[in-house]
């Protein structure tokens, strides 16, 4: 039997995606519990809403963790070690990008644009897993470039942690860049201009040689 006060065609499912939009789209502290009650799907009551999701904060979890497991996937190729460093950063920016621009959800990523409509700090801990989803996204960016050293596709005597950063802040950029309605075709033609830096640091590693040291030696 439906509890009083929630809509009799109500679908979770369907309710939480529609309020990953919102949160997506207005952030957490701006996102009213009217607009949320409106967006899935009205006639849904105050108590019923609390019933199917506990609280506004306990919603924006199980938004958080449903964009983490789908849209926020695009970035884990960093971590397939099956892909050379240079195409794994490649092929993350590039998914990104086209994500952030498609026109079927919010321009954007969540996960950078969630820090800057970051909670008053009474709900701060609300962002911790967008917080980590960055981290993790930046480690793995570096894991590449570190991959690519040992490999001798990039010099040793480059600083990993700082070439990843250059990858980094043009990803969390993309967001903004989608925002404004920057066109998804002119963002991609901007990634092959950032590949160009790794091109040229590469261009500055030396030789691999294969051999046994004997060999070197003669």
């Amino acid at each position: 039997m439906a509890q009083m006060g929630r809509p009799r065609n109500f679908d979770r499912e369907q309710a939480v995606e529609q309020a990953l939009h919102l949160f997506w789209q207005h952030g957490y502290d701006a996102t009213s519990l009217a607009q949320l009650k409106a967006g899935l799907g009205g006639g849904i009551s105050a108590p019923s809403f609390y019933a199917a999701f506990g609280s506004k904060e306990a919603l924006f979890d199980e938004c958080v963790q449903r964009y983490l497991e789908t849209y926020a996937q695009v970035t884990e190729c960093l971590w397939d070690e099956s892909l050379p460093p240079r195409r794994a950063v490649e092929t993350a920016l590039r998914q990104s990008a086209r994500m952030q621009c498609d026109n079927a959800h919010p321009k954007g990523c969540m996960v950078t644009l969630g820090v800057m409509s970051a909670p008053s700090p009474e709900h701060a801990r609300v962002v911790d897993a967008l917080t980590q989803s960055r981290a993790r996204t930046r480690a793995g960016i570096v894991a590449c470039v570190q991959r690519a050293i040992r490999a001798g596709q990039l010099p040793d005597t480059l600083n990993a942690e700082a070439m990843a950063t250059v990858f980094d802040c043009f990803l969390q950029g993309v967001s903004i860049q989608a925002r404004d309605n920057t066109p998804h075709e002119q963002i991609n033609a901007a990634i092959n201009h950032l590949l160009l830096t790794w091109d040229i640091a590469a261009s500055t590693a030396a030789p691999v040689r294969h051999g046994t040291p004997a060999q070197f030696q003669q």
